[in-house]
């Protein structure tokens, strides 16, 4: 586990003494302003939903919206009781379904890759497999801010899993999954042409990360999909679906493809069913197919 700063130490004591129902106000309350200030983060959020949903009202699109961004605060506000956590705890805010599908995907022993979203509460689902299950590697993106890298870091890591930046991390999860280990890994950000692939999310083309497809296929490592919902209570379901089934063609290019479309498939329909616990204001669809000079018609995210 990454050690902690003094800063740290201070952040986790100040924000862990306040009631967390005073924290999820302070912490929705800064989101929501956050999603009237920033004028251009809002318009990519209404744009994504909008080309989502084509069929929804300007004002049913705005209430989704500010679902999102209420999400990421009560997200936020969580985020510093997750060190207290444990087994006897976990069940007074957490029910599970679908747990016997991790366990049986183990029992192959090639190893796990558990797959999810930027979804309900994410980084609690981490913590709660770690503790339900067994700890996970988690590959993430590193934090520019040095102290909210340190903090977000402890934090995950606190339960057990393991955090690894994904430049440069092929050998490792390789070796993790030989070891018969868990492989935890979001899939649903957008990825630069030369590192992903193109596939369907909600009928339009988004750049998804290859990796995961590549892993499976290579390590035949079963792949099983797992995320965090709130539910109208304020607690959560940890939802563990069966183990994706592989498709093989001979064609290596067209199985990446092919099986990340499925991946990006099971998303879709979660994101579908709790549409303002997704986290809208990512540019998912930020780049774009190449197309013919002639094609004019391509819609273009906001500047």
């Amino acid at each position: 586990m990454m050690k902690q700063t003094l800063g740290t130490r201070i952040a986790l004591a100040i924000f862990g003494a306040i009631p967390l129902t005073v924290r999820k106000s302070f912490f929705v309350s800064l989101s929501l302003l956050f999603y009237y200030v920033h004028t251009r983060r809002r318009l990519i959020t209404i744009h994504n939903l909008k080309c989502a949903y084509p069929e929804k009202s300007i004002s049913e699109i705005t209430e989704i919206a500010k679902g999102a961004y209420r999400n990421f605060g009560i997200v936020a506000a969580e985020f510093f009781d997750i060190p207290s956590l444990n087994r006897e705890n976990l069940n007074n805010i957490i029910e599970t379904e679908g747990l016997e599908n991790c366990k049986k995907a183990l029992e192959k022993n090639k190893g796990l890759l558990l797959f999810g979203a930027h979804f309900g509460n994410w980084e609690l689902g981490a913590s709660a497999l770690s503790l339900l299950v067994r700890p996970i590697l988690i590959v993430y993106r590193r934090m520019d801010n040095p102290f909210l890298e340190n903090i977000i870091t402890w934090v995950r890591s606190v339960s057990g899993n393991i955090l690894l930046s994904k430049s440069r991390a092929m050998r490792r999860l390789l070796r993790h999954l030989k070891d018969k280990g868990i492989l935890g890994i979001l899939i649903d950000q957008n990825w630069s042409r030369q590192e992903g692939c193109f596939v369907e999310f909600f009928d339009r083309p988004a750049c998804t990360t290859n990796g995961l497809a590549l892993l499976a296929l290579h390590t035949e490592a079963p792949v099983v999909p797992a995320f965090m919902a709130r539910m109208p209570n304020g607690k959560y379901r940890l939802m563990i679906g069966e183990e994706v089934v592989l498709t093989r063609t001979g064609d290596s290019q067209e199985e990446i493809i092919v099986n990340t479309q499925k991946f990006t498939r099971i998303i879709e329909d979660m994101v579908r069913q709790y549409p303002d616990q997704w986290f809208w204001p990512h540019q998912r669809w930020k780049t774009q197919p190449l197309i013919d000079a002639e094609n004019t018609t391509a819609p273009k995210m906001p500047e």
